[in-house]
């Protein structure tokens, strides 16, 4: 009899009334006793934990298991009783995955092997500007230490003319394994870090690690438009992978200083401007540059307040990656003067006595509203 035709439950070695509990408990006895890990070189071993692998595959799922209790293996069987097609071979998936779900990669089919290189890790690095940097934008320079391929051995981390060797902990595998309970872990060797080699002679410059650290020229283009938080990345120039691995990259973070004139917000620029009283109650002209150096003609209409907002268009950042520019926003504060000349006094005490409270409206209004409520 083939172990295709041995009954699943016999091969488990478990009543038909066995509850899922008590299937995985024998499945896990009877994997642990056949696997071929435990058994090299014995073909019979091998056969009987994959017929075991198979049944518990089929008793474990509710349907396969009511479909072999009714049809047998003929359910399994290509037009037999559990339909069209059966189940088929298929359904059972592959054996080393079931395997390695319950015991980790250790013993799984498509598991194991050898690290991969590790990537370099990523730097940043802070950097600060102007705002008219950011405006304009620019080419800089800056210094960082940050480790590179060592040239003396070219990245291998192995003193030239000499190479590596496979690991004699893991024997090549990269990985070891440690019984804890019922479980086996598997897990990086510690010896070669996973790589599954150890070098023979480790460069005395690099130590074996294949990269040196080294104070670096990196030259860094500011796009104009860049705003605090902007981030800028150099692909490739962050700290060099171990021995060969690829390089991390860099990420410049741009920081842009206060100005002593202009707020930032967005492509707006803000600014506030103290105006004379005259020039508020009879209306005028300022001009103020722009970061271009260009001067703005600036309208101030009679009768202005402090507060009040006036916005030159175009006038403020440019759009980053992108067309045109914002605007400037002028924010009007009405200056009260605070030295006076005798000839400066004597006018405003004449232009108080013609004042009939007309010419400023809000506050007639708010004295009006006092008079109203309170009777005074």
């Amino acid at each position: 009899m083939s172990s295709a035709e041995i009954d699943f439950y016999e091969l488990l070695e478990v009543s038909r009334d066995a509850d899922d509990k008590v299937l995985k408990s024998a499945y896990r006895k009877l994997a642990m006793q056949y696997h071929p890990d435990r058994n090299p070189g014995c073909s019979e071993s091998e056969a009987k934990f994959k017929a075991i692998s198979a049944a518990y595959d089929c008793l474990k799922d509710p349907q396969k298991r009511a479909a072999y209790d009714r049809f047998g293996h003929d359910a399994f069987q290509q037009g037999g009783g559990g339909g069209a097609g059966g189940f088929g071979a298929q359904d059972f998936g592959d054996i080393g995955d079931i395997f390695e779900t319950i015991f980790g990669s250790a013993f799984g089919g498509g598991g194991g092997g050898q690290q991969r290189p590790r990537r370099g890790a990523d730097l940043r690095y802070d950097l600060q500007i102007s705002l008219e940097e950011a405006f304009h934008g620019k080419k800089t320079e800056i210094g960082i230490e940050v480790s590179q391929s060592c040239e003396t051995c070219n990245g291998s981390g192995s003193e030239p003319g000499t190479g590596t060797r496979g690991c004699n902990l893991c024997n090549g595998y990269g990985k070891v394994r440690a019984k804890q309970g019922f479980f086996v872990v598997e897990r990086p060797c510690p010896n070669c870090h996973g790589r599954g080699e150890v070098i023979e002679k480790p460069c005395g410059d690099c130590r074996g690690e294949g990269r040196v650290d080294r104070e670096v020229d990196l030259e860094v283009e500011i796009p104009p438009g860049v705003d605090t938080g902007t981030r800028i990345r150099l692909s490739g120039k962050g700290e060099a992978g171990p021995r060969g691995a690829p390089p991390g990259d860099l990420y410049i973070f741009v920081h842009v200083k206060d100005h002593p004139v202009f707020q930032r917000e967005g492509t707006t620029l803000h600014s506030r401007m103290p105006i004379s009283f005259t020039t508020a109650a009879l209306g005028g002209c300022v001009e103020i540059p722009d970061l271009t150096g260009e001067t703005n003609r600036v309208d101030i209409p009679a009768g202005i307040q402090s507060g009040k907002q006036l916005r030159v268009r175009g006038a403020g950042m440019p759009v980053l990656q992108g067309r045109g520019r914002g605007d400037m926003v002028v924010e009007i504060a009405v200056e009260t003067p605070t030295r006076l000349s005798k000839a400066q006094r004597e006018i405003l005490e004449q232009f108080r006595e013609t004042e009939t409270g007309e010419e400023c409206p809000e506050s007639k209004g708010f004295f009006d509203r006092l008079k109203d409520t309170f009777g005074v």
